[in-house]
């Protein structure tokens, strides 16, 4: 929506953004005969404060908590709309003003995800509650239906026209050039008269309906089948002969990772008052982290597709380092159960750790392998015990609660920018914040406000870096692993379906190949 990247102030205080005049939100019964109007900067302030609204329950809000002048502000004070907010101005019909407290060098990225979707305030408060499935936008499409099977998608007549320039979307013939998408060119979204999204949850139905080839047009593969379809996994992904002449296919690293966490604020493995048994927890920490068994887990759990690295900036990020000490990944049952020895625990003194995870035979099966991991440096099986929950809600719910002692989980990258896996260790983030692991190290910390407000470059990588020696040093994580996504679909179709940054929508540029 915007016509240009944002135009800064010197100290990075001040975004200034002009955004396209004449685009209108779909028609819709929530507006004044049910037409559509135009969306304007006033749009874009309503939207962003929607999630400091004290009656809404905003999981973005995070984006912003702290950073914008005023806006906190406003929540406190009653969230009264017709109040102004110094940092979060219309200067005019088509132009936005933030101000910041301090510098924040991800805040472009922050504009560019789900959170900062502009919507109308007719239509939020015609809804109430069923918004979120009636939603109205200014997109390429709108939505027609959506229920527990299947989303349908329409064209917006309305939608802009402006045609699509391969080269301005990022287009690279070594890429791209053998999926057709040069016949998109010149065109102007929305490209499909229908677009059908199916909620299909087990993986093996979705690759059943996958390869009917008159159903659904887009699959992974499922963990059971990957031997059958792929001929080669490296150094080289690729399709089996069969496979290949009917499918086309995509393949990259995760932008995020798979890793577990100690939950710090638990006495009886992370701090602890009393610097003897403090300094015990940090063995029984490190002792675990030997036992780990990356290369058996990648193997087992991932069909030996993902890659292994060590602390918590992932491959994918242009901070991470490709020559960093690998010894934190080291699988070593004999070291950790001489660690343990040397720190005075028996089998008696060890405590029960609670593995927590949604109930389902996956998770299952990586509860019995770490225990059984654990017995290799002496540690009874009953005391690893696994805490199951219905939904990863109820799991989630007890995570923010810090109710658990040993927490995997997975972060997907919102931006690519090491900084939004940090954050994750920053104390202040603590439960029921981002931060499942309560990390709370004074010099970690520190670090961590420091880079946040700088812009990238060489000083900001070296301490990104020392902050991911850090939580090394602690034994506060065992991480961490990217998964390989790989992604098939019709070659009928037109599309690349990059899945690198959370969301990533490709939708606008889907089509099917000229008859």
């Amino acid at each position: 929506l915007a016509l240009s990247m944002p135009e800064v102030s010197e100290d990075g205080l001040t975004y200034t953004i002009r955004i396209k005049q004449g685009v209108e939100f779909t028609d819709n019964p929530a507006f004044p005969d049910g037409k559509g109007r135009e969306l304007t900067a006033d749009d874009f302030v309503y939207s962003l404060k929607r999630h400091f609204d004290k009656h809404n329950r905003s999981q973005g809000a995070w984006l912003w908590q702290g950073r914008i002048v005023g806006l906190d502000e406003w929540k406190t004070e009653g969230s009264d709309y017709a109040s102004e907010v110094e940092g979060l101005r219309a200067l005019d019909r088509y132009s936005i003003q933030i101000k910041l407290k301090k510098p924040y060098p991800q805040l472009t990225h922050t504009l560019a995800q789900g959170y900062s979707a502009i919507v109308p305030r007719e239509a939020v408060e015609y809804y109430g509650r069923e918004f979120s499935v009636r939603p109205v936008g200014s997109g390429p499409f709108r939505l027609s239906l959506i229920d527990s099977v299947k989303a349908v998608l329409l064209p917006n007549p309305k939608f802009r026209q402006e045609p699509i320039d391969l080269a301005a979307e990022g287009y690279d013939e070594a890429v791209h050039g053998k999926y057709n998408i040069k016949q998109i060119e010149g065109k102007s979204p929305p490209l499909l008269d229908r677009l059908e999204v199916h909620f299909i949850k087990e993986s093996l139905s979705r690759w059943n309906s996958f390869t009917k080839d008159d159903e659904i047009e887009f699959s992974g593969i499922p963990k059971e089948l990957t031997d059958e379809v792929l001929a080669q996994k490296q150094p080289e992904i690729l399709l089996k002969a069969d496979y290949a002449a009917r499918y086309h296919m995509a393949n990259m690293i995760e932008s995020g990772f798979v890793h577990s966490d100690f939950n710090m604020r638990d006495p009886e493995i992370g701090y602890n008052p009393d610097p003897e048994r403090n300094q015990m927890n940090k063995a029984l920490r490190c002792a675990i982290r030997f036992a780990y068994n990356w290369e058996e887990r990648n193997r087992t759990m991932y069909t030996d597709l993902g890659v292994i690295f060590p602390g918590i900036i992932p491959p994918v990020t242009p901070e991470f380092d490709p020559q960093g000490s690998t010894a934190s990944l080291e699988h070593n049952p004999q070291k950790g159960k001489d660690l343990l020895e040397q720190a005075g625990w028996t089998a008696e003194k060890l405590p029960v750790i609670d593995y927590g995870g949604v109930a389902s035979v996956t998770t299952r099966q990586m509860f019995e392998q770490f225990r059984g991991w654990m017995s290799k440096i002496g540690y009874p099986k009953d005391k690893i015990t696994f805490n199951s929950f219905a939904t990863f809600g109820d799991f989630n719910k007890a995570v923010k609660q810090a109710k658990i002692k040993f927490v995997g989980m997975g972060w997907g990258l919102d931006y690519p920018d090491a900084e939004n896996t940090l954050q994750l260790f920053y104390g202040p983030n603590g439960s029921p914040g981002s931060n499942n692991a309560n990390f709370d190290n004074p010099e970690y910390n520190e670090l961590y406000r420091k880079t946040a407000v700088m812009q990238p470059s060489a000083e900001r990588t070296r301490l990104y870096r020392r902050m991911n020696d850090i939580v090394l040093d602690e034994c506060v994580t065992i991480s961490g692993l990217s998964r390989r996504r790989i992604m098939l679909w019709h070659k009928s179709v037109v599309s690349f379906p990059d899945r690198q940054i959370v969301g990533g929508f490709h939708f606008k540029y889907v089509d099917k190949l000229d008859d």
